[in-house]
């Protein structure tokens, strides 16, 4: 949960992938370069390329160390949030301050602006960098991922490849399949082909286990994803679905939420408001209650509403 006495730490978060991670958000909702069909927080009101200091690196800085100090209790540091952290201009300093910490951390980036030098040599600070490839030209890139105007398939895949060739550390690869968009077998061998001239330490296959921003990002079925994992190389892992380990606080943090979707329909940003949570780990919360058939999405008026079954 959001701690009051923070403004850009979340969690720890349950994370499939990272454990217990603790988010570091970089960037106000959803600034970002693209504008993927399945994100779960939404639609991009507006994408840019432009880097600036979006929030105080100070601050951040000072409230990570007050964190350390405090709690310090979480397997991952992670720079994720609710947009594109590479668009914050430092954040490389915020990982050069976690370099020496004891606890690993992780870049979260959809890759689109490793085109750029500066952008690279920050992002190598990262003990693990997680990248984004879910299309395989330009025409599925903006199918999927409806980039800024600006970015070309080509120029990414060229400033992917830059960054594993300079970067020492570990590099994940996440492919998010969606029906009848790119899964396809010959379209995912495209993105496979791809994916093995990045030579990746890992690679992820994820779908829609949550509300999408737009209602026809349909999930692939579980079946077709663990049929495509040795399409890969290194064979993909499944990353759908939500951490095995329940622990006191995330039961809690289910119920909660639970009780209030019993009492009325909710958008994951009214859940948000209420329990002073991040946007991304009431959306992890919420993918954990789908699951387990304990509350339904419904759409209206281009909004989802979650309610108790």
């Amino acid at each position: 949960m959001k701690h009051p006495a923070f403004r850009y730490l979340f969690g720890p978060v349950p994370s499939r992938r990272f454990r217990r991670s603790l988010g570091i958000d970089l960037t106000p909702h959803k600034t970002c370069s693209l504008d993927c069909v399945f994100c779960q927080l939404g639609r991009t009101p507006q994408k840019t390329l432009e880097r600036k200091a979006y929030v105080p690196t100070a601050d951040v800085i000072d409230e990570i160390d007050h964190w350390l100090q405090t709690d310090g209790d979480a397997d991952y540091l992670t720079l994720s949030g609710s947009g594109e952290p590479t668009l914050h201009a430092d954040f490389g300093r915020v990982l050069a301050f976690l370099r020496d910490r004891p606890i690993p951390s992780v870049l979260l980036t959809n890759g689109t602006l490793l085109t750029l030098p500066d952008v690279r040599e920050a992002a190598a600070l990262a003990d693990v960098v997680k990248v984004s490839l879910s299309a395989w030209d330009q025409k599925s890139f903006e199918w999927v991922n409806r980039p800024h105007r600006m970015l070309a398939f080509e120029s990414v895949m060229d400033g992917l490849n830059q960054f594993r060739d300079g970067f020492d550390g570990r590099l994940w690869l996440e492919v998010f399949l969606l029906s009848g968009l790119n899964a396809m077998a010959r379209d995912v061998e495209k993105i496979a082909s791809l994916s093995r001239e990045l030579k990746p330490d890992r690679v992820h296959l994820n779908t829609v286990v949550r509300p999408p921003a737009e209602d026809f990002a349909v999930a692939v079925p579980m079946t077709q994803l663990e049929a495509l994992c040795d399409v890969f190389d290194p064979p993909a892992q499944i990353a759908a679905g939500f951490n095995s380990q329940r622990s006191t606080a995330i039961q809690a943090n289910e119920a909660t939420i639970l009780a209030m979707l019993r009492r009325r329909p909710c958008k994951i940003e009214h859940i948000e408001a209420a329990f002073g949570m991040h946007i991304n780990e009431v959306s992890k919360y919420l993918g954990a209650l789908l699951k387990k058939d304990q509350i339904r999405s419904d759409w209206k008026n281009q909004a989802v509403y979650y309610a108790a079954k």
